[in-house]
């Protein structure tokens, strides 16, 4: 992979909830087509670090950069013309779908190239009918939200957020959610995201994806990243003490 510009840059950022310090001078450079896994226990910033690189939480301090183009400078928003250009090369998958229940599927994954890109109605619809096919579910267009397994929801869940033609990807704990059976169904489909080219970061407990699927894996523990590399090395031998007693856990939990 050629080492062009970075489509997502994280410069030192901090960030604290009250007195909480919840993200301690982080830093991280995402290459196009590049998929990051982050792992780490509960309460270590992954997500919160990830709700940063789309402004859904602003860091306190240092800076982000999204596409070449400025996000968070020195701890300041850039104003909200910009901000939602930027969000629209973003697209981010949540641990809860938070798909509209009033809307049919088809409706979902349409109102945001509708709405957003200004997209007209037909070609909306081909491109979501498509996107449906790509994960699964061109069968479940017309259909509701509440007639969907958890694992389906979140592929209509990204199917949605691919709509808006986005140039990074952010999961959050995709799975954590779904029963343990409906887990594969998700990770199938963001395993041939990854083939495609498509620049990930993703927070995950599912230690199987990461290994197979990464080509970067960071360790996140108290708000830092404490190691960081290819999954060979941070599964195989592991730097820090942190990193082998967390894997250690995790990996003899089943």
């Amino acid at each position: 992979m050629s080492l062009s510009k970075p489509i997502v840059e994280v410069r030192h950022i901090g960030k604290s909830f009250g007195a909480h310090r919840v993200l301690n001078d982080v830093s991280l450079s995402v290459q196009p087509s590049q998929v990051v896994v982050i792992i780490g226990p509960s309460g270590s910033g992954k997500s919160t670090l990830l709700r940063c690189c789309n402004a859904l939480e602003v860091p306190q301090e240092g800076s982000i950069t999204i596409c070449g183009a400025d996000l968070v400078k020195e701890g300041r928003l850039i104003p909200d013309k910009e901000l939602n250009a930027l969000r629209m090369q973003v697209g981010m998958v949540f641990q809860s779908f938070n798909l509209f229940p009033h809307l049919t599927v088809i409706e979902n994954v349409t109102v945001g190239p509708r709405q957003l890109r200004k997209m007209s109605k037909a070609d909306a619809d081909a491109l979501a009918r498509d996107l449906l096919a790509k994960v699964g579910l061109a069968q479940k267009a017309e259909a509701y939200p509440s007639t969907l397994s958890g694992g389906q929801k979140q592929r209509v869940a990204i199917a949605r957020a691919l709509a808006m033609q986005p140039r990074v990807m952010l999961f959050d704990e995709p799975t954590s959610a779904l029963d343990p059976e409906l887990v594969g169904e998700v990770l199938q489909v963001m395993k041939a995201l990854a083939r495609e080219g498509m620049t990930m970061i993703v927070v995950t407990h599912e230690m199987g994806f990461a290994r197979e699927v990464a080509d970067v894996v960071m360790v996140m523990d108290a708000g830092r990243i404490i190691e960081a590399g290819p999954p060979e090395q941070v599964f195989g031998n592991p730097q820090n003490p942190r990193t082998r007693s967390f894997l250690q856990a995790v990996l003899t939990r089943d």
